[in-house]
């Protein structure tokens, strides 16, 4: 097995890449080694995590939504086709939702019980516990995106619970401009919006980031990249002529 330096350097260099796929596979070895170390992930270990996964299941989202296109604008045997592609993709989809699902419990856990108290303060914590969740809010949303019936209902209620956990511990610990609080904010109102069609209870959380009229200044270019993906979600939410300008130093 790698050490955790060369895991990190070999996920660093797949994502220059965008070897997403192989990211993933690398970021799994590194959080086994540390978890069972009892250790936490760093920051820039956390992020890369993040990232991997998002790439690869941001793939099959844009998949799903060109077939389920091509499936209401064609007929005949052009539609059973697509029907075909989008049961592939949308297993795909959950195979990688369920797996860093899977993952994410094992770093709370750690995040919970760590092997040295003293190395985390209440803050650290919080920001690690809130992170995590938030991604349990995301990709049961992701799921919920590609399934029907009583099991979206299902991942409907797990990602509105992780997102409301998440919120809870981050007003209590985190700043209202720390990065990840803001970005919770953000995805919260884009499940309250998207998933729930519920478009006045996501505006009322959008606003809850500076009011929806902010300068955001932030070093994190991951957290950015993300950020601003779900900028445009909030322009359309508020309907304001009021925006949010992402500025990176």
């Amino acid at each position: 097995m790698d050490s955790r330096k060369q895991l990190l350097e070999s996920a660093q260099i797949a994502e220059q890449a965008e070897l997403y796929e192989d990211m993933v596979k690398i970021m799994k070895e590194l959080v086994q080694v540390a978890c069972d170390s009892g250790e936490v992930l760093s920051k820039d270990e956390r992020n890369l995590l993040s990232v991997a996964y998002k790439n690869a299941v941001g793939s099959r989202r844009s998949a799903w939504r060109a077939i389920s296109a091509v499936e209401e604008r064609q007929e005949g045997s052009v539609v059973e086709l697509a029907k075909k592609y989008k049961v592939k993709i949308a297993e795909e989809l959950r195979t990688f939702c369920n797996d860093v699902m899977n993952i994410i419990e094992k770093l709370i856990d750690v995040v919970e019980h760590p092997t040295d108290e003293s190395k985390l303060s209440e803050v650290d914590k919080a920001e690690l516990f809130v992170f995590y969740v938030k991604m349990k809010g995301d990709y049961y949303r992701y799921l919920a995106e590609v399934n029907e019936g009583k099991d979206r209902d299902t991942v409907v209620s797990s990602s509105g619970e992780a997102y409301k956990k998440a919120l809870e511990r981050a007003k209590d610990k985190l700043v209202p401009t720390h990065p990840i609080r803001l970005g919770l904010a953000l995805n919260y109102s884009v499940f309250h919006y998207e998933i729930l069609n519920s478009p006045k209870e996501a505006c009322e959380l959008a606003k809850t980031v500076r009011h929806c009229d902010c300068l955001v200044w932030c070093a994190d270019v991951h957290f950015v990249c993300v950020l601003y993906c779900e900028v445009t979600y909030l322009q359309e939410l508020c309907n304001t002529r009021s925006s949010i300008f992402v500025i990176v130093f």
